[in-house]
Order: C-alpha cells, then structure tokens, then sequence
C-alpha cells in the first residue's frame, strides 16, 4: 500500500471534525498547536502544509520543508504566504483565492455585512440593552433615515461587493462603487474615478479588498477626513486596510456617525489577545454606541466552514495527484 504523504495541520486553525477525520484518512497527519512549536526535523519531513493567518510561511520556513509539495489555506487571500518563492521553488499554493467558481457559492460574509449595516444605522444592539433594563421608549434610537433615501459606495466590486451592491438595490439605495477596474454589472450602480470620491458622495462605506501591500493603510487620514458628513464606515474585509488612529479621530469628533468592524489591528499577529482587552479603540467602544465590533465571524457559518476547508483539502488532493 502506497505511503500517505505528510501533512502539517496546526490546531489553532480548527477544522469542523468532518474534515479532520479527512485529513486522517488521506495523511499521515503532524498536530502542533501553532507554527511556534516548528522544529527542522518536522518541516523536513512535511510535503503539505496547512498554513494559519498570522504566521508568515516564506523562504526561510520552505527552505527547511525540503519535500513541501503543497501550502494550503482556506483563505481568500495569502499574506501570510510568499506565494513567489513557493512557485519558484515548485510548490503549489492551494488557497481559495486562487477558486473564483467555487467561492462564487460562499455568501456569509455579504450576509453578514447587511446585518452591520441595518444594526449600526438604526441602533438595534443600544435599543435592545433598552428593553433589556426594562424601558419600552422608541424615541431615543430614531435612525438618521431609512436606507431608500441614503446612498451605498462599495469599496471592490469583486464576488461580495457584487452581492453587497445588490443588496443595496434591493433596499433601494442609489449604489456607486470604486474598483480599479470597470465591472459589468446591473447599470444602475456607478462606477466613480477614485475613492476619495466615492467617501465624500456615499452615506455608508461598504470594504470589500483585499489585503495586499498597496492596500494596507488605504484608509488613511486624507481618505478619512472626506467622508461624508455623519456616514457609516463598514469593513468586513481586513483590519490591515485602516489607519486606526485616523478611523478613531473621525468617530470622536463626530465626522463619521459609525463604524461596524468584523475585524481588529493586529489581530493575526502572534500574541494579539494579551493586548487586545486594554487597546484604545475597545475602550472608545465600551463607552459609545456608535461603534460594533464582531470577531471576524464573516464567514462563520457551519455549512461555509465545512465547504471551504473540504474544497482546499480537494485542491491539496487534486494537486497531488498530478504528480
């Protein structure tokens, strides 16, 4: 019988018991915690590596894997992998992002960005903790307008800007986005030139990029500082997109009316959680109402969990099999 190939699969990365039974029967699996418990004697004997956000797989690491076949991640986007030295050294990079069709299929994210949208502008977490301790007051959460009236500006008309944008069609907003790229798309939503543009003209700012170096700090103070006057910031892409401190100043004087985060600075670096309880903004968003936080739970949904770590074991196995 032939030899399973090695796979390094870290446990921090938790994969739905389905697809770690899996993992079993197709490898000969290595279990660490994290990438912080790698030593030479097993990267030399790994041909698939599983690899986690927040731990960068580069040349020093592929240099010890003298048998990686494959990197695998059940991403939609790879910093956290050089995916060039992978390539001039042979190895297969089995990341979502590289499987347009298949994530055309994974919705929750869209999802989950109307649910900040409708929960920030009309104030239903404070309006429940009303209820809660017992008030029955409309009056103090009046929502600024309803969204028939209000303008969406969708930041990367890709797979969830598209569903994202649509969505804001059906709630009747008038819907403008900013791509590099023009994108065909129901003609009602407009394309504008830049994205200072679409801030300054849009009530709710919608992200929807990746993270790459030259869309790290995007949101920077300029862009910020032209946002339209008591407009909502919504990102469920990457924390690395937002100047922090330039998103915090524009909360606390009232330019931006709020913000909705599914994500956090830092928050794949090694070591985020013994800071993050003290960070200023989680301060800033204890004492205000403006802003709702979510722990990067846009794709959490069984199903989504289950398909999009099935199809990366799929890729692994297809990749495999051609050689």
């Amino acid at each position: 019988m032939a030899q399973k190939p090695v796979a390094l699969y870290y446990r921090m990365l938790k994969y739905q018991p389905e697809n770690l039974k899996r993992l079993d029967d197709l490898f000969s699996v290595i279990e660490l915690d994290d990438p912080s418990e790698d030593t030479p004697e097993i990267l030399s004997r790994v041909e698939v590596l599983f690899a986690p956000l927040g731990y960068f797989v580069g040349k020093e690491k592929m240099d010890l894997a003298k048998r990686l076949r494959v990197i695998a991640s059940n991403t939609t986007g790879h910093p956290h992998i050089d995916v060039d030295c992978a390539v001039s050294k042979g190895i297969f990079v089995a990341c979502l992002k590289f499987a347009p069709e298949f994530l055309k299929t994974i919705t929750p994210t869209a999802e989950l960005t109307w649910g900040l949208i409708l929960a920030l502008s009309r104030k239903i977490l404070t309006a429940h903790e009303s209820v809660l301790a017992g008030n029955w007051d409309r009056r103090p959460f009046g929502a600024p307008g309803m969204l028939s009236r209000m303008s969406l500006g969708v930041v990367g008309l890709g797979r969830l800007g598209s569903l994202v944008a649509n969505y804001g069609l059906a709630f009747g907003m008038e819907v403008r986005y900013f791509d590099h790229s023009e994108k065909t798309i129901d003609p009602r939503i407009k394309r504008v030139a830049t994205l200072k543009e679409l801030v300054s003209v849009s009530d709710v700012i919608s992200v929807h990029i990746p993270h790459e170096p030259e869309t790290e700090g995007i949101f920077n103070r300029e862009i910020f500082d032209s946002f339209k006057q008591g407009s909502y910031f919504v990102n469920t892409a990457r924390g690395e997109l937002i100047d922090w401190n330039a998103l915090y100043s524009s909360l606390e004087n009232g330019h931006i009316a709020g913000a909705a985060l599914d994500v956090f600075e830092g928050e794949f670096v090694p070591g985020f959680i013994d800071n993050f309880p003290e960070h200023p903004f989680l301060k800033y968003a204890r004492e205000h109402d403006n802003v709702i936080f979510t722990p990067h739970i846009g794709g959490s949904t069984i199903d989504a969990w289950l398909e999009t770590e099935a199809h990366t074991i799929d890729m692994v196995v297809d990749e495999l099999s051609r050689h």
